[in-house]
């Protein structure tokens, strides 16, 4: 999995946190309405980012540890949920989604924006599940994107829609292979003025949706569901004819 770098990171905080913002009040009632929501309130946001969607369950009152392997996406992260990182409800590491300890006991696992795309093959994303099996009490809730969502990678988009930022996406996917790749050339403007540039290439694996349950059920996963974001609870029959599906397993 690969770690970003301080330009990239920026740009993210400053263009990206929209998302996680989006779907945190949606996972959060979800979990409030389980049983373990009411008696476990501690979360992992396993890839973090800046930290938004920690954010939100810890205004929530929510005890909150976020791992990431970016350091500068850490960086944001802490500065973002800085009262809480210092009253002791919050705590931001350093860490690989594949390989990771905690002693403490988590409530809820989420893992968003399709993060775990970016693990490099079929055993990283095992291994991913064995070290969340290991901590989590109940759930564990993540999203991918498919085969089918990943074909709109196939364009290149420019977004000058805000004077603070600029942004230019190349994406290739031939529908076939186990990879997609973006592109991002982005301009962020700086206190001074001066728009910083960065570049930086990223991946995301192509999963096959039944292997993925197939694996988390082997690894003791009691039950396994595909979703959408807007209905957790419900399980959808055909997954890969989504652009994004959410995966929630219980124990």
């Amino acid at each position: 999995m690969q770690a970003y770098g301080p330009g990239f990171a920026r740009l993210y905080n400053t263009k990206w946190h929209g998302f996680a913002e989006q779907v945190a009040p949606l996972i959060e009632t979800f979990f409030a309405a389980a049983s373990m929501g009411r008696e476990n309130k501690s979360i992992l946001d396993l890839c973090c980012g800046t930290g938004q969607l920690a954010r939100h369950f810890l205004e929530k009152g929510y005890r909150v540890t976020g791992l990431d392997l970016s350091e500068h996406m850490l960086h944001y992260a802490i500065e973002n949920a800085r009262s809480y990182v210092e009253s002791g409800q919050a705590n931001f590491v350093r860490g690989e989604a594949s390989r990771f300890v905690f002693e403490e006991r988590f409530g809820l696992v989420i893992s968003s924006y399709d993060a775990l795309n970016h693990l490099e093959n079929e055993q990283a994303l095992r291994s991913c599940f064995e070290c969340v099996h290991a901590v989590c009490d109940t759930c564990f809730v993540f999203d991918l994107n498919t085969r089918t969502g990943l074909n709109r990678w196939n364009r290149v988009n420019i977004d000058d829609s805000s004077e603070d930022t600029f942004v230019i996406t190349r994406g290739h996917y031939d529908g076939e292979g186990d990879k997609a790749w973006n592109t991002v050339t982005g301009f962020v403007r700086l206190p001074n003025g001066v728009y910083e540039r960065c570049d930086e290439t990223a991946f995301n694996f192509v999963f096959d949706l039944d292997a993925v349950k197939n694996t988390l059920l082997e690894l003791g996963w009691k039950s396994v569901h595909f979703a959408r974001i807007e209905e957790l609870n419900t399980p959808i029959s055909e997954p890969e004819n989504e652009q994004r599906v959410w995966i929630v397993a219980s124990k």
